[in-house]
């Protein structure tokens, strides 16, 4: 006679046919290959029995459960849920999941998600277990990642604050413009106010029809410049129906997928906002670029701030964008020392000339250099100028070519520096500039040795002796 199937479709339809032969060792198999963990518990919820579905799970001590109620293996906001599974097992309702916790000797807590049936009629349970380690760990990464997204978001926010603030704020007139179409796309009240003299409409319209004839023809120039190099050079313009001149900077920005220049227009008249700083950068900035020796600004830390061609080829750097916010005592002298003696005295006394040190390169390359440096430290910005000349170009006085007496025995000096004692090399110090003052009292005195010696406070018979022990001129036939 045919089983009636099972009305539930939650469950197999013929149960008694297709596992009628299984046994309850095929049963304990069947249950650890479906759970991560099955308990067998008596009608008093005591764990009789229990089977693991992996080694890891072992590790957190479930065998120690056994013999104890189920209800004391938990955490004690988990034991209103075993209670409510075990009172659940024995009804005719489908049995619900629950995730409770177990206490771990490892650290935190083990959450299971159990589900119990009875199985018998002497009231003993089974209750199956899934280990929601791997589901725990991922909810709190995608926790981590929502919480870093929001703190993102709330600095790009902040961001976007901020430059609102001051695009609105600003007084001086501030367009973007799309680089592609030269387009207005946004303008700040400054610049409405100027534009919007001629037109009602500003945005969308060319940036260039704002331009008398003769300037829009620069102005376009500029921005096709700054869409292929980068950066242009700032230019004198004049809008429509505005007689006063003003000066148009550009500078290329990219925004999501698409290309935008941001160009600042600020009033040439005496007075005006940006009128030095384009004046100057037409016309000295232009010539100090050209500038066969080194020329540099920094700010008050000695942070470099720009440079010119000869100074990049000194510190054998290729642009100016990898000199800039780079300190000026990683290339001049000694790190620490020399920099710091020239910006004492920069502070101190406002300039400093033939400032004697080393230029070393980026790659090693160093040369002997003078440095004159002045301090401008009442500006809006305090920042310091150094032009740099190398010393090698130079030629001695004396002889013609080649380096001074005087600069090779101060090269051998400073080479003896950590050789020899302090004591010895100031005794040495003081034979050098004996030496040079009487070859300078002779070859002023055209090698009157008595004239000499009146003129260095010596009689004649010290002198003499000095000359011996120094080597210098023949003393034969002397009186």
């Amino acid at each position: 006679m045919e089983l009636a199937p099972q009305k539930s479709s939650r469950h197999f339809k013929w149960p008694k046919k297709s596992l009628a032969s299984l046994d309850a060792l095929a049963a304990g198999k069947l249950l650890t290959a479906a759970a991560d963990i099955a308990l067998v518990i008596d009608a008093k919820g005591i764990i009789r029995d229990i089977s693991l579905g992996s080694d890891e799970l072992s590790r957190e001590g479930p065998e120690d459960w056994l013999g104890k109620a189920w209800v004391d293996t938990v955490t004690v906001e988990s034991r209103g849920k075993i209670e409510d599974i075990l009172r659940e097992a024995g009804g005719k309702a489908a049995p619900r999941w629950r995730q409770v916790n177990h206490p771990s000797p490892r650290g935190p807590d083990l959450p299971m998600r159990y589900s119990a049936v009875q199985v018998q009629a002497d009231g003993r349970i089974v209750a199956v277990g899934r280990d929601l380690r791997a589901m725990a760990a991922m909810q709190q990464r995608l926790f981590d990642a929502q919480q870093s997204l929001e703190r993102e978001y709330a600095r790009l926010n902040h961001g976007e604050t901020r430059y609102r603030l001051l695009f609105q704020i600003s007084t001086e007139a501030v367009l973007v413009v799309d680089a592609a179409t030269a387009k207005l796309v946004e303008i700040n009240p400054a610049a409405d106010r100027l534009l919007s003299k001629r037109f009602k409409r500003t945005l969308g319209r060319a940036v260039t029809d704002f331009f008398d004839p003769a300037s829009a023809t620069a102005v376009q120039a500029v921005l096709d410049a700054v869409r292929f190099a980068g950066k242009a050079d700032e230019i004198s313009v004049r809008l429509l129906d505005v007689p006063a001149e003003h000066i148009l900077a550009a500078s290329l920005f990219r925004q999501e997928n698409s290309s935008h220049v941001l160009v600042r227009l600020s009033s040439a008249a005496p007075g005006g906002h940006g009128a030095v700083v384009p004046r100057a950068k037409s016309t000295l900035l232009k010539v100090v670029e050209q500038l066969p020796d080194g020329f540099v600004v920094t700010d008050a830390a000695g942070h470099i701030l720009t440079a010119n061609t000869r100074f990049l080829d000194l510190a054998e750097l290729a642009t100016e964008d990898q000199a800039r916010s780079r300190s000026l005592d990683q290339f001049i002298g000694e790190t620490g020392v020399d920099f710091t003696v020239l910006a004492a005295n920069l502070r101190e006394h406002g300039s400093v000339r033939n400032f004697a040190t080393r230029m070393t390169g980026e790659n090693g390359a160093s040369e002997d250099v003078e440095i004159t440096a002045v301090a401008a430290l009442d500006g809006e910005q305090p920042c310091l100028g150094f032009t740099i000349r190398t010393l090698s170009r130079r030629v001695s006085k004396s002889s013609g070519s080649g380096a001074s007496p005087m600069t090779r025995s101060v090269e051998q000096l400073t080479e003896l520096v950590g050789r020899v004692s302090l004591k010895d090399l100031v005794r040495e110090s003081t034979d050098i500039i004996e030496r040079l003052c009487i070859e300078a009292a002779l070859e002023l005195t055209n090698d009157n040795r008595a004239s000499a010696a009146d003129m260095l406070g010596l009689s004649r018979q010290s002198l003499y002796v000095k000359l011996r022990r120094y080597g210098l001129g023949e003393l034969e036939g002397d009186a």
